[in-house]
Formats: C-alpha cells, structure tokens, sequence
C-alpha cells in the first residue's frame, strides 16, 4: 500500500498525519505543496477524491484568502482550482490519498487518515 502525503512542514496537523503514516509503515510519497504547487487539474481531482467541492478546500482563516482582489467566484470549480494552484497556502492540509484506491481524506484531524491505511 502507497500514499501521497500534500504535507506543509510547519502544519502541527501535516506533522501528526505524516507521524501516523510512518508509524503504519506504509510506503508514502510527499508533495511540499507550497514549494511545488499542484496544478489545476490535480486539485480539482484532489476535490473530486474527496467528494468535495473546490471551495471546501479553501482555508479561509488564511490571510491570503482574506485578502484576495483575484479571488473567483466560489462556485466555479474551474477558476477556483486555478487560483489555488497560484495561491497553494491557501488549499487545507494535509490531503492524504490512497494511490491504489484513489481514496482521498484531509488529516484534520490527523486520526482520519487511519481510514486509509486498514
């Protein structure tokens, strides 16, 4: 069993959920997302893995979101994937996806990655 781990390093959640990766002793690749940002296309796949739309990714405590002049309409899956992949500390973290299954979940808390790895 393999994972991809969308981890921010200086996320207490990210650290925890990759903890509890290691410790299952699964295979796991990990994406900074901040320094290499996933593109459009991948976020929107990674919204459709979670069964979410693009705007249930967003961190809108964040001030980057808050703060936002381009920021596109909330309900346009397309333009809102583009601009979080031009603004990636503003996607949820961690994002943890099953590479066989395809199964995707947001390790907040850092406990519902379990799901992924029984």
């Amino acid at each position: 069993m393999a994972v991809t781990i969308y981890h921010n390093p200086r996320c207490s959640k990210s650290r925890q959920t990759l903890e509890l990766i290691t410790e299952s002793g699964a295979a796991h690749a990990i994406i900074l997302y901040n320094q290499d940002s996933p593109d459009a296309q991948t976020i929107a796949g990674l919204a459709e893995k979670l069964g979410l739309s693009v705007a249930d990714l967003l961190r809108r405590g964040e001030s980057e979101f808050k703060e936002a002049s381009d920021l596109p309409d909330l309900t346009d899956n397309s333009a809102l994937s583009e601009w979080l992949s031009r603004h990636p500390i503003v996607l949820e973290r961690p994002i943890v996806v099953h590479n066989e299954s395809g199964k995707a979940v947001i390790g907040r808390p850092p406990e519902n990655v379990l799901e992924l790895l029984s």
